[in-house]
């Protein structure tokens, strides 16, 4: 997984930060310089595909605890649509 994803991950979804769904994320990660923003597209990409990707490992960078692999991936997904697919709302993580 790459530095700048998980950089991105623990610091704007983490216990805090990820449960503030008020519109600042989007533009936040679009600030970010090109390559940055490809290498976080990238490991939500990767996270999504990966089955070896669930609840423990992101647990260890959020501090956020997800019941399954399932729920995570559908949070993720929607994340992911959100940053990069134009989704109107951010999802909320689990409380």
């Amino acid at each position: 997984m790459d530095e700048r994803f998980e950089r991105f991950v623990t610091g704007y979804l983490n216990h805090v930060e990820g449960y503030d769904t008020t519109g600042y994320l989007r533009p936040t990660l679009l600030g970010f310089n090109e390559s940055f923003v490809k290498a976080v597209r990238e490991g939500f990409e990767q996270a999504l595909a990966d089955d070896s990707f669930g609840p423990v490992e992101y647990e260890r960078l959020t501090d956020i605890e997800f019941p399954d692999r399932e729920t995570l991936r559908t949070y993720l997904q929607g994340v992911y649509d959100y940053l990069f697919k134009g989704a109107p709302k951010q999802p909320l993580p689990p409380e």
